[in-house]
């Protein structure tokens, strides 16, 4: 069973975040940047949120409001579900499909320590899938 901290130990554990109180135009640069589709929000060091592309499209562009000049705060998503290092990815997918978004935050003892993604998960059960399926094939060829 594969869980979230052998993901991130494959993946690597880099998270880029950005403060609370930023300008919703400097977390898009931040995005862009390092080609993600959603960053964590934090404010004093701790976890307050999350910002996807969707959330600037719904409660910038279509709203009318100008990146520039909206914080952060005003349209992250709060409060934020996370996984801890020991979840595994089946509970990762089933909180993904339940509450509709694409990236989990990993918090280890209040900490962020790392992100997953959709497709992260994804690829994990493809991977999980094809081992079963050589092991399998070994059982009944040996």
């Amino acid at each position: 069973m594969i869980r979230v901290k052998h993901l991130l130990e494959r993946k690597g554990n880099a998270v880029e975040t950005i403060e609370a109180s930023r300008p919703v135009l400097e977390a898009l640069e931040v995005m862009a940047q390092h080609e993600i589709g959603a960053l964590p929000v934090v404010r004093n060091g701790e976890l307050v949120g999350m910002l996807s592309e969707r959330d600037y499209a719904r409660k910038v562009v279509l709203l009318g409001r100008t990146s520039a000049e909206t914080e952060v705060a005003r349209i992250m998503a709060s409060p934020v579900v996370t996984v801890r290092p020991d979840d595994t990815v089946s509970h990762c997918m089933k909180l993904m499909t339940d509450k509709r978004f694409r990236h989990l935050p990993v918090l280890e003892d209040g900490k962020l320590i790392g992100i997953v993604s959709i497709g992260d998960l994804v690829r994990a059960q493809i991977e999980e899938a094809q081992d079963t399926i050589r092991e399998l094939e070994r059982f009944i060829s040996g």
